[in-house]
């Protein structure tokens, strides 16, 4: 199987970046988030390097027959009406397993917004676990991994430094992204 994600994304003439491995525990930033095909370039990706990962996705998505579809993909369901808490369900599955990934778009929408959402960053420190910076970038078709970012606690200082590594990186629509 991963001979053929990765025969499509070669077809679709993209390429990957690995500064750093992805370790077996980690959630994954991936920004910029602005186009549905985010998704589909990203998981097509990391199928291609032989990865298997979990994302959240709102549970408006989770209907019959695409309910079948999105579990079997990785995807967990997430309720925003509700307020329980997420990132404490999150920290939970990590705590269960040795080998735990999670793709997270710390923007939390395909709209411009300059304020992250920090669940990502509370998940990672809760965990623990590191913060793996990933990318998609139109301008160069390139996707990957720029570091390993480990939260210190100073949430606010480190959600900032997190925002600078993608001060370069252009979404597909890039007035739908930010980092200011």
């Amino acid at each position: 199987m991963k001979k053929l994600f990765t025969f499509f994304f070669g077809l679709m003439g993209w390429k990957s970046i690995l500064n750093e491995a992805i370790p077996p525990k980690c959630v994954l930033c991936i920004a910029p988030h602005a186009s549905n095909w985010d998704f589909v370039i990203g998981f097509i990706f990391y199928k291609s390097i032989g990865g298997t990962i979990r994302f959240l996705i709102k549970k408006e998505w989770f209907f019959f027959p695409m309910n079948l579809l999105l579990k079997s993909l990785g995807g967990i369901p997430v309720d925003r009406k509700k307020r329980s808490s997420v990132s404490e369900q999150m920290v939970d599955l990590f705590r269960a397993d040795d080998h735990f990934r999670l793709a997270v778009t710390p923007e939390g929408t395909r709209k411009r917004s300059a304020a992250w959402k920090t669940g990502f960053y509370y998940i990672a420190l809760n965990a623990p676990a590191p913060i793996t910076l990933a990318y998609i970038d139109y301008s160069h078709k390139e996707i990957g991994v720029i570091k390993n970012f480990y939260p210190t606690g100073n949430e606010k200082h480190d959600v900032a430094e997190i925002k600078q590594y993608y001060a370069h990186i252009q979404a597909k629509h890039p007035d739908r992204f930010t980092i200011n």
